[in-house]
């Protein structure tokens, strides 16, 4: 059976840089070169392709996802041509999901009708919060209106499936306003809900200085009321932070969290492979845009490296992917991503079914409500000595 094959498109630039994000994006403060960005990951893709012709030999993209950055900042003439080059050098599963991030102060409804004829079928709007003390916090560029407006758009435009993403924790925030964020959220009856707990990351503005955020036991009410109003608005959570409706979920991430595999392109992206000698190689692209662009401009190769992941670590590796997701996974696709057999990690089943962490049917390793936040605890186990 061919492992899934996903592909990520980076969009490094934003509008501004907001003081909690430590992904790989940078203020764009000139206007940015769309054409020569299109080329330079058209390039990266043919790169790619060349490099892994023989493990990608008859496989199909299952899904397209743009991120960032704030990819919604591109044109829809630009996604387009972005969308054509990839079809013409890979095909297509014929229910392919592509998805498009966008940020709700750069949408605009003739733009999500564009990316929708470009061939986009789903949108992530970050939305993240409809407080404007907290929005202000976050150093976001949109207000609350503009986020309703944005859902509104994405609805007129055809999009019949969009994830809203949805922050708590954040700077002194009140369990009642955490609720009143997710009421309205889901009264916006988006198809998807990504709720994260604000992180203090390194090397962000507020790793540097940090803001006052709800105490733990208000951090834990606030999980668990979340947890329950989505289940009672008929929201399944499927991943740690992640919840669908019916049939909803998020097929890109899902392909992360059960290990599948990955081409990554554009500035800073990362990539998996499964190779034709089963060993799993990871690799990652330059990472500031420049560089980048002057890699395309001089014809270079565009990985700033790539490893083997060690056979040793490949448990880990699964299992770090795999104890995300609410329903856990069956032994079947353990052994069939990691290329291990299942008796290597038996006797850590065995400890974790003997702790009520886990239980075991049918081949399912499934996971109890114990075990769903004594993760880490679980993950210790499978690390390499």
């Amino acid at each position: 059976m061919l492992i899934p094959l996903s592909l990520y498109i980076h969009i490094p630039w934003c509008e501004k840089k907001c003081p909690y994000c430590d992904f790989n994006s940078h203020m764009a403060k000139t206007q940015v070169n769309e054409p020569a960005y299109v080329a330079a990951l058209l390039a990266d893709l043919d790169r790619d392709l060349a490099d892994y012709r023989a493990t990608l030999k008859n496989r199909t993209l299952s899904s397209i996802f743009f991120g960032g950055g704030t990819p919604s900042l591109f044109s829809a003439d630009s996604i387009d041509a972005i969308l054509k080059g990839v079809a013409e050098r890979i095909s297509f599963s014929p229910s392919i999901e592509i998805t498009l991030e966008a940020n709700p102060g750069s949408a605009e409804a003739n733009k999500f009708i564009g990316f929708r004829q470009a061939g986009v079928n789903r949108l992530s709007i970050g939305v993240q919060s409809f407080n404007p003390a907290h929005l202000k916090a976050l150093g976001r560029v949109h207000n609350s209106a503009e986020a309703i407006a944005a859902a509104g758009y994405a609805k007129d435009a055809g999009f019949d499936n969009f994830n809203l993403d949805l922050m708590f924790g954040l700077p002194e925030q009140s369990i009642e306003q955490s609720t009143s964020d997710l009421a309205k959220a889901i009264s916006l009856n988006p198809t998807h809900l990504s709720c994260y707990q604000l992180t203090i990351e390194p090397n962000t503005l507020f790793h540097h200085s940090p803001p006052i955020t709800p105490d733990d036991e208000t951090l834990w009410q606030m999980q668990t009321s979340l947890q329950a109003r989505l289940g009672e608005a008929g929201y399944q959570q499927y991943e740690v932070s992640a919840y669908a409706q019916q049939g909803r979920q998020c097929l890109h991430n899902l392909n992360y969290w059960q290990f599948g595999d990955y081409l990554g392109i554009g500035a800073g992206a990362h990539g998996k492979i499964t190779l034709e000698d089963d060993q799993l190689m990871r690799n990652w692209k330059v990472k500031h845009p420049t560089s980048y662009l002057k890699r395309a401009d001089q014809n270079l190769a565009f990985a700033g490296a790539s490893e083997l992941v060690k056979q040793k670590d490949l448990a880990f590796e699964f299992m770090m992917n795999a104890l995300r997701l609410s329903n856990g996974f069956s032994l079947e696709l353990f052994e069939q991503r990691t290329m291990l057999d299942r008796r290597t990690i038996a006797a850590y089943l065995e400890k974790h079914q003997s702790q009520g962490l886990i239980n075991i049917q049918d081949q399912q390793v499934i996971f109890t409500t114990r075990g769903k936040v004594m993760v880490n605890s679980m993950l210790q186990d499978y690390l390499a000595d």
